[in-house]
């Protein structure tokens, strides 16, 4: 019988996409402020993958991915949404978002992003909010799953994922046992 163990803790990140810079400017601000120093922040890119957000956002799409410097538990991930999800209110203009945030974590094996949107591979996670696993670490590489967003399967967005797990494994190995995964302590 496997016994239950504390998480490790994860590194979040978000992904911003918008077609305004000094709106995405505001919401950086905005992400900052809730979730602490911004770490390492990717080249911004191209949006063109799908017209999905189009007739609420327009044409001309970008999108930068970022990640915040302090870890966190992974079970914090639907809070994270709501937050990102209120942030995302403040830049709707006649009912149509201006920003779109998706916020996720990056733990050793895997990227996992936050949606409302249930699907048959996504987990509840609690508070109305699902978790949906984009990438998968193994050999040395991410993999991509079958429905994995074009945008996390575009080269850039996996160059900034291989820079935030790298970056995110040299902290890992600071943790203590117990906070790695390993065995809980009876006493």
């Amino acid at each position: 019988m496997g016994k239950p163990r504390i998480p490790v803790d994860v590194k979040f990140f978000c992904a911003i996409t918008f077609s305004d810079i000094g709106l995405y400017e505001e919401a950086k601000q905005y992400l900052e402020n809730h979730f602490g120093e911004i770490e390492i922040i990717s080249a911004i890119f191209d949006f063109n993958f799908t017209k999905y957000y189009y007739k609420e956002m327009g044409g001309n799409l970008k999108k930068q991915l970022l990640s915040f410097k302090k870890l966190h538990p992974p079970d914090r991930l639907p809070d994270f949404k709501l937050v990102t999800n209120e942030i995302e209110d403040k830049f709707t203009r006649n009912e149509k978002r201006k920003i779109n945030l998706d916020p996720g974590y990056l733990s050793p094996g895997k990227i996992v992003l936050a949606t409302t949107k249930n699907f048959d591979h996504r987990i509840y996670l609690g508070k109305g909010i699902y978790g949906d696993v984009q990438l998968r670490y193994r050999g040395n590489k991410f993999h991509t799953n079958y429905w994995t967003y074009p945008d996390y399967r575009d080269m850039k967005a996996i160059e900034f994922m291989a820079r935030l797990r790298k970056k995110y494994m040299k902290e890992f190995k600071k943790l203590n046992p117990i906070r790695r995964g390993g065995k809980q302590s009876n006493g």
